[in-house]
């Protein structure tokens, strides 16, 4: 090893929407927790989700839990739903298949939003996510999601085993198109936009 070499460790965030004491949905934080424990560190190491989460009262928290093979540190943040309208579609082939704390790239993404709210990014013509939730389009009489979103969601997961949504290849003209557009990540659930803008590409 290079002297003075610095070694960045991997480090990753399960947000958790807490309200009433209780996590919700907390067996999907805990199923994508161990893979990316597995997937990065090559172990089969648990960290219990359930007794390691203890709200400080009955309020509506965002519970961020940054960890890497154990708990580094466990934050309540009280949360408030961001209101979106409009979308700025930016194609890029940036990947975020785990959620970590790492976000330059996203962010980097977010400062070409412009006059809009966020972004919804697209790699080949085929779209992903917004840079805080997955995305659905509801066409030929269902709720579709990207087949290959940015970063797989717990809600998406949750809604994909209840068959609410499916996956498909969704493409930048298909959100064109789009009399109804939906948002989903573990702090609002899934919420149908009943006024959005995607501005001109």
């Amino acid at each position: 090893m290079h002297k003075g070499l610095k070694i960045i460790k991997k480090t990753f965030i399960e947000t958790i929407s807490v309200q009433g004491l209780k996590a919700k949905n907390l067996s999907y934080h805990q199923s994508r927790l161990n893979q990316t424990i597995s997937s990065n560190f090559g172990t089969d190491h648990k960290i219990d989700l359930q007794n390691s989460i203890t709200p400080p009262d009955t309020n509506f928290y965002r519970c961020r839990v940054i960890y890497d093979t154990k708990i580094i540190k466990i934050e309540y943040l009280p949360y408030v739903m961001k209101k979106l309208y409009s979308f700025k579609v930016l194609e890029s082939n940036i990947e975020y298949p785990y959620k970590n704390t790492n976000r330059a790239e996203i962010d980097e993404l977010l400062s070409k939003k412009e006059d809009c709210d966020e972004i919804i990014i697209a790699k080949n013509g085929l779209l992903r996510d917004t840079s805080i939730a997955n995305i659905a389009i509801f066409k030929n009489n269902r709720w579709q999601s990207p087949h290959v979103p940015l970063l797989k969601g717990t809600m998406r997961a949750k809604l994909l085993d209840e068959k609410k949504i499916i996956t498909a290849n969704l493409t930048i003209d298909d959100l064109k198109k789009a009399k109804r557009f939906a948002i989903m990540n573990a702090m609002i659930g899934f919420v149908e936009l009943q006024k959005f803008y995607i501005k001109p590409i």
